[in-house]
């Protein structure tokens, strides 16, 4: 090789030198300084059922005393925990589900909103991110009256859905607006009646709340089912378009870990345990035997999948995605 190509190539080395170290000699440009990003990306998944257009939405995550509040053998209850690399707190998602069925927009459940701390609160960005804006929705149904599916009715002390009409089983409704049972539960229990009043009140005053009484069809396409034993009036809700079924269904399960291989087990909101766990053993026969697909509040985001029947009782849940 010539002289005059090494000259040429130690200066093409020189130059590519001091331009990969340029940034070195600069003052906090080094990689191990970045600044960590933060935060999450919008939670939302879409899916089709039918002709109907599902959208999974975050209201955010927060860790859940499993430990302290599933009912059952304690020590069969911690070792499921173990078994699925999970700790005594499990982090529990917390999702609502948009169906537009082509002439509506439906809202199922409404996060909770500014009512349950800075974990929560994100169901509304999620549904802008969606492409959606509160106003938009034409129904909001409520699988039941617990803080972390209401709380997001309001914004400040603006309906979150202007125009909405709120739909709930009476008996939760009957329960939770009553100023006697309030009087009557103990005092940590009181601040459930509280968000009642103030999240359901508003929608009640300008005539947006409207009661039914068990399965009825609320929107073309989406019939309530009701799952009593949660709450008093707690209901999924069964979307169907073109023989595809969907079973939004609140509140059957909240740590997947422990209740799907062991239905018996209950959880401390549940109002009436025996009845919750009778829930668990029907709703799981009934969706593995027809296999449709079902959605829960605090299931995994985005909260999609089957249940599969395990055989002795026992049944397990496969995510979807």
């Amino acid at each position: 090789m010539s002289d005059k190509k090494l000259t040429s190539l130690g200066r093409r080395s020189l130059l590519v030198g001091a331009c990969v170290c340029f940034g070195c000699a600069l003052p906090g440009a080094s990689f191990s300084d970045a600044s960590m990003a933060g935060g999450e990306a919008p939670g939302f998944y879409r899916l089709t059922v039918g002709d109907f257009e599902v959208t999974a939405l975050s209201d955010g995550k927060s860790p859940l005393a499993a430990m302290k509040l599933l009912q059952g053998d304690k020590g069969e209850i911690a070792q499921k925990l173990k078994s699925n690399f999970l700790a005594e707190e499990v982090d529990t998602s917390h999702n609502s589900f948009l169906v537009n069925t082509g002439s509506k927009l439906v809202l199922v459940d409404a996060g909770a909103g500014s009512l349950l701390g800075s974990r929560f609160g994100k169901l509304l960005g999620n549904l802008r991110a969606a492409g959606y804006w509160p106003e938009q929705i034409d129904d909001v149904l409520l699988t039941h009256m617990h803080t972390d599916h209401i709380g997001g009715l309001m914004s400040g002390s603006e309906l979150a859905f202007p125009n909405a009409t709120i739909h709930v089983d009476k008996r939760d409704t009957a329960y939770w607006l009553s100023e006697e049972n309030k009087n009557a539960a103990p005092a940590e229990a009181k601040r459930f009646f509280e968000a009642s009043t103030a999240s359901l009140s508003p929608y009640l005053k300008v005539g947006k709340l409207q009661t039914f009484d068990g399965s009825v069809e609320l929107v073309s396409g989406i019939r309530s089912q009701p799952a009593y034993g949660h709450t008093p009036g707690h209901t999924m809700y069964e979307v169907e378009s073109k023989g595809d079924k969907l079973l939004l269904w609140g509140d059957i399960v909240h740590v997947a870990a422990v209740q799907f291989s062991d239905p018996t087990v209950t959880i401390g909101y549940d109002a009436d345990k025996a009845e919750a766990e009778r829930e668990h053993f029907r709703v799981f026969d009934e969706v593995s035997k027809n296999r449709h697909m079902i959605g829960g509040a605090h299931l995994p985001f985005p909260g999609l999948g089957h249940v599969r029947s395990d055989g002795q009782k026992a049944y397990s849940f496969v995510p979807l995605i």
